[in-house]
């Protein structure tokens, strides 16, 4: 698979959701607790074309992750891209499906590393929910929105523009 890039405006946007690990399944309580958002994002491992549908529109970026392979998608040609670039308020948001950093306890930094411009990077991959806001630009994975590996229960991360700022929650249902 060649790498391709993608860059989005969003700017306007005031409500993100992100999602990730859906794996052709994603809880409809999910799809609720986005549902009015300007933005959705998915950090890979979607399980085909079609599993974007149920979050609706604005579906404005998806990635590939490492399960995302023609075979697993009936032979259709990938056509996601590695990563994406969404410019936001106040910066830009990332979105990779981490599996590119295979390393758990450096993943963080290498993301930061590689990224040092952004506001926010999203990723997915591990399964594993996590805001680190600690220092820029912040590090999120949504766990996973569908049924494998959900670690307490299928979830996502809102982040929302209040008051000039961005703030992100754990969306988390089960």
């Amino acid at each position: 698979m060649t790498e391709r890039h993608t860059r989005i405006d969003a700017r306007e946007a005031r409500r993100i959701g992100i999602v990730a690990d859906s794996h052709g399944a994603i809880d409809p309580r999910i799809v609720r607790a986005l549902g009015d958002c300007d933005v959705l994002v998915h950090a890979g491992d979607v399980g085909g074309p079609e599993f974007l549908t149920p979050l609706g529109s604005p579906v404005i970026a998806a990635v590939y992750g490492n399960n995302d392979t023609p075979q697993r998608w009936g032979g259709a040609d990938v056509a996601l891209p590695e990563s994406v670039c969404i410019d936001v308020r106040g910066g830009t948001l990332v979105v990779i499906h981490g599996h590119q950093f295979p390393q758990a306890k450096r993943r963080h930094t290498q993301l930061r590393a590689r990224y040092p411009a952004a506001r926010f990077i999203v990723y997915g991959h591990s399964h594993r929910r996590c805001i680190d806001d600690d220092v820029l630009p912040w590090v999120i994975n949504p766990g996973a929105c569908g049924r494998a590996r959900t670690f307490g229960g299928p979830s996502a991360v809102m982040l929302v523009w209040r008051r000039r700022r961005w703030l992100a929650s754990e969306v988390t249902v089960g």
